[in-house]
């Protein structure tokens, strides 16, 4: 994914940053993973990590919404607060959010040449911080924004895992695990109650634990189980089976805020008397404030004339769901809503470490046509072909067209013909390549 037109003095400080190991565009399966590099990086840098009061955000899916709806809601409430988020759609700034706002280029890149500096002291030195990799340079400086912007809370999302992750030298007060599926299974462990072992590992003694997993779920056992071992309270959502991905991450947000209101984190609106922060905060406005592209996003999308016949657009969803229990969900929720109709024409990529054949025998429950795609900024794509004879083999209609871009024209026509809709995913990347030609035609 580009960084689109940064400043002079931003784009300095990526090529300089993008010297560094980027495991975000490299097989995971060669993934070091540690905190040391981290930890020396910053104390190099004064501790920035423990400027401001933090929640530390893990789990399979749902991460990053449930972070934007904790910073909007923070801020609702009157809070300095800032979030930190992986990967971005269109722009690096986007990890690092002041206020609901992407930081500033300059601000961004000043950190990032300070983390840097640190880093090259840490190589004169030989000492651990030599080993930082491109992501703990971005988290470090992430936390240098914060520290300067003189921030009071932060809601950090993990980028991986959990335990060894760049973002665990955080104490979050509460610590929050979306939901467990298999991901990453190759670093993460081979069952849920493994990654479910990974992700708890942001939660510390002194911090409050919230899931949406049951107690008697297996993965829900193993962070009930570390819970216990540190001595820390769980919270835990009570929703239906068919409850929407929107209505779990607000479920999960408006305990967090019930939570904090408990511990004395209160509200004054301007009245005489101040009001605990609660799940009330979540208000219409406050919602739409932590809408995140590539997130169940919907467009109009113009079709050209020749195409148009008895509409001149084609609905489209953009969604990087990327893991088979998060995609049936999407499907689920977007089948159950009243947004689109007909039939649904499928543009996917997916990373080689993703479970195709599991993302695949979803898709094909769902899907009346799949443009197979490739999104090259991972550098890590199953091969159009490869998910074309997959998909064959499972019975679906579908097509390669390695071009995003054209791929994307195959769906309209492939829409146009079936009075259907549009839906683009299976990674954020290609979200990323496409959206703002998507953005560009829509009506």
């Amino acid at each position: 994914m580009s960084q689109s037109h940064p400043s002079p003095a931003l784009s300095d400080a990526l090529h300089r940053l993008d010297q560094l190991t980027n495991w975000e565009r490299k097989p995971r399966g060669e993934m070091r993973v540690g905190l040391e590099p981290m930890l020396d990086l910053m104390q190099r840098l004064g501790n920035p990590h423990r400027s401001f009061r933090a929640i530390h955000v893990a789990g399979t899916k749902g991460k990053g919404s449930v972070a934007a709806l904790l910073e909007a809601g923070l801020v609702r409430a009157g809070r300095q607060v800032g979030r930190y988020a992986s990967p971005h759609v269109d722009r690096v700034n986007e990890r690092v959010s002041l206020l609901g706002q992407e930081v500033g280029d300059d601000a961004l890149a000043g950190a990032i040449m300070q983390v840097l500096d640190g880093y090259e002291s840490a190589k004169r030195a030989a000492t651990a911080g030599e080993d930082a990799t491109w992501f703990d340079v971005i988290t470090a400086a992430a936390f240098v924004v914060f520290r300067d912007a003189g921030l009071n809370w932060v809601v950090v999302e993990v980028g991986l895992g959990g335990r060894l992750d760049s973002t665990n030298v955080v104490f979050g007060e509460v610590a929050i695990v979306t939901n467990i599926g298999l991901e990453h299974t190759e670093i993460l462990g081979s069952t849920r109650e493994a990654i479910a072992g990974e992700k708890v590992g942001i939660l510390k003694p002194g911090a409050t634990l919230a899931t949406t997993l049951a107690a008697d779920d297996a993965a829900g056992r193993v962070l009930q189980q570390r819970a216990d071992e540190l001595g820390c309270d769980v919270l835990r959502t009570d929703l239906p089976e068919d409850a929407t991905i929107a209505e779990t991450n607000m479920a999960l947000v408006g305990m967090v805020f019930d939570h904090l209101g408990r511990g004395g984190e209160s509200v004054n609106d301007g009245g005489a008397k101040s009001r605990p922060v609660g799940a009330w905060l979540l208000e219409p406005g406050v919602v739409d404030r932590a809408r995140l592209p590539g997130r169940m996003e919907r467009f109009d999308f113009a079709l050209p004339p020749k195409l148009q016949g008895g509409r001149q657009t084609v609905p489209i969803i953009m969604d990087g769901a990327h893991v088979p229990f998060n995609i049936e969900a999407v499907l689920r929720d977007i089948t159950h809503s009243s947004s689109v109709n007909g039939d649904c024409v499928a543009v996917v990529a997916l990373a080689s470490d993703k479970d195709a054949p599991g993302f695949l025998s979803v898709l094909s429950r769902y899907v009346a046509y799949a443009i197979f795609t490739e999104a090259s900024g991972s550098g890590r794509a199953h091969a159009a072909k490869d998910l074309q004879a997959l998909a064959v083999s499972a019975g679906m209609a579908c097509e390669a067209e390695p071009d995003p871009h054209l791929a994307l024209d195959r769906a309209a026509v492939k829409a146009a013909e079936r009075s259907g809709w549009i839906l683009v995913t299976g990674s954020l990347y290609l979200v990323g390549a496409l959206r703002a030609t998507v953005m560009s035609r829509a009506l």
